[in-house]
């Protein structure tokens, strides 16, 4: 079966028309969400190919297929994470630009800023003494690299 648009999302859907159908996961690591083209296989051992028309990246919930009966939907790994939590508007500020020098793109959650894993940044955090925690954690979309150039 060959995937070329979203259905829609979990989080979109009335709970009786989620719950009424049986559930087939795709488990996908937060990088291969930005991936249109891609072979995965379900939780119950059924290949699918992904090939998406529309220019969007994939999501924690979204659903891949759906009839009656039956649903494919997309599940996000956990991330090896630091989860920073600056205490004031200088540290935030401290740190995102220490950050966007190295290029690493940062997710937000409430006041915490999340960044994937790097033991230099962890280093740094330790220097700059700001609160940060190492954690395994669900993000909902993929960690998106800017590119730019210095022209």
């Amino acid at each position: 079966m060959i995937i070329e648009k979203v259905v829609t999302n979990i989080d979109k859907m009335d709970q009786k028309e989620i719950e009424k159908r049986h559930k087939e996961k795709v488990y996908l690591e937060s990088a291969y969400l930005v991936k249109r083209i891609q072979r995965v296989t379900t939780d119950h051992g059924r290949e699918l190919g992904i090939r998406l028309k529309e220019s969007r990246d994939l999501e924690a919930g979204d659903v891949l297929y759906m009839d009656e009966k039956n649903m494919v939907l997309v599940e996000v790994l956990s991330d090896d994470l630091l989860i920073i939590s600056p205490r004031s508007l200088h540290e935030m500020g401290t740190i995102a630009h220490q950050l966007g020098n190295r290029h690493l793109p940062a997710q937000f959650e409430d006041s915490d800023m999340l960044v994937q894993y790097d033991y230099l940044v962890e280093e740094l955090l330790k220097e700059l003494a700001i609160p940060f925690s190492r954690e395994k954690r669900k993000v909902k979309q993929a960690f998106r690299h800017i590119g730019h150039s210095h022209g």
